[in-house]
């Protein structure tokens, strides 16, 4: 091993590209399992069973595998040049959140992060595992462990130099490494982030109800959304980016000049008349690369579909009425809480007596029973 293996680890991550680096026990604090097992008694994971399922791992590195002694963390900055804010603003466009602009950040970090930990492997003879969210681990805590920054109280890491734009990634390796100093909390008596939630998904600083996220519920969500929710929702078709955006901290954060985060055509130019007609086919290509992809595009037309909704834009009528027939049911019942509320009471009745659903469609029949009578 090197006389600073820390400093050359460190060294050998900037090089990739990732924008910042710690160090931490392999190990997550009682804070940390404390807060978890809160949130998922308190049912605030929603449909998000995988956190339930591998919670013991999950609670702790050492469970996920007991040979670990310190996790390397790596930041990897998408800050946006503009204010996402601002494209909320042209109703008749879906908004997708500045995170799924680009291409997927899990093809961008891992293949690093495995140069990383290969590099590792050969300089100091340790086992290494990589990890970029998709494995029972809590990255946030080990971030604020390792000095990347903290737990705003939206629940997302904050730091002071990339404000609240960081993806993460971790590598569990047996080095035993010395730690950096974990950071302390900045956010102070600020809660721009919590006033800022269209959904009113904090049920207190630092803790969020994830049934009500936007975020939750445009990705993980696979079901209708509950209709008080939907008029709330305004534009956004993929993700949500308000409590990230309205962080203070950002002012410090300077735009990502990688190129594979900056925004492709798919992530900005969602004209909703074009996006109402994607089939199965158009969806993928148009999608191919990004994270959007992976909900399919039943889920995303559903999205769409609130957006509609709450676009106020008559001339959708058409599009959306197609949509009645559409082959998939969750995608049916939402054309008609959209055009509950587009149309004119006269086109309302019309729609009625030509596309009432069949008693075997029960969801959809739902839609039309709770919108009956409101247009």
């Amino acid at each position: 091993m090197t006389a600073d293996p820390v400093a050359e680890i460190r060294s050998a991550a900037l090089a990739q590209g990732f924008d910042a680096v710690g160090f931490a026990p392999a190990r997550q604090s009682d804070d940390a399992r404390a807060a978890l097992a809160a949130f998922l008694e308190a049912g605030f994971h929603g449909d998000m069973g995988w956190l339930e399922a591998r919670r013991n791992e999950r609670a702790d590195p050492q469970n996920l595998w007991p040979d670990a002694r310190s996790a390397i963390v790596l930041g990897h900055s998408y800050a946006p040049a503009t204010d996402p804010l601002r494209a909320l603003e042209d109703r008749g466009r879906g908004v997708v959140s500045v995170y799924a602009q680009g291409k997927d950040y899990h093809d961008v970090m891992k293949p690093r992060l495995k140069h990383v930990a290969r590099h590792i492997a050969a300089r100091h003879g340790a086992g290494v595992k990589v990890f970029v969210d998709t494995a029972p681990l809590m990255e946030k805590p080990l971030a604020q462990a390792a000095g990347l920054g903290w737990q705003g109280k939206h629940t997302n890491l904050v730091s002071r130099d990339h404000g609240s734009w960081l993806f993460l990634g971790v590598i569990l390796t047996t080095l035993d490494l010395a730690p950096d100093a974990a950071m302390e909390d900045h956010c102070g008596t600020c809660s721009r982030c919590l006033d800022a939630c269209p959904t009113s998904a904090f049920v207190a600083p630092y803790r969020l109800d994830a049934r009500r996220c936007i975020s939750y519920l445009t990705i993980e969500h696979k079901a209708a959304i509950d209709r008080d929710l939907r008029p709330l929702m305004g534009n956004r078709i993929y993700g949500c980016d308000d409590c990230l955006a309205v962080c203070p901290w950002n002012k410090f954060a300077t735009a990502t000049t990688e190129q594979a985060y900056q925004p492709r055509e798919a992530g900005t130019s969602n004209d909703l008349q074009v996006l109402l007609q994607l089939d199965d086919a158009a969806f993928r290509e148009r999608f191919r690369g990004s994270p959007v992809k992976r909900i399919g595009r039943d889920r995303f037309l559903r999205n769409v579909l609130v957006a509609t909704g709450n676009s106020g834009d008559r001339s959708l009528v058409p599009l959306v009425t197609r949509l009645l027939d559409d082959p998939a049911a969750l995608v049916r019942g939402c054309a008609v809480w959209a055009l509950s509320r587009l149309c004119t009471d006269t086109e309302w009745a019309a729609l009625a007596r030509t596309h009432q659903p069949r008693e075997q469609d029960p969801g959809v029949l739902e839609e039309w029973r709770a919108v009956s009578g409101s247009s």
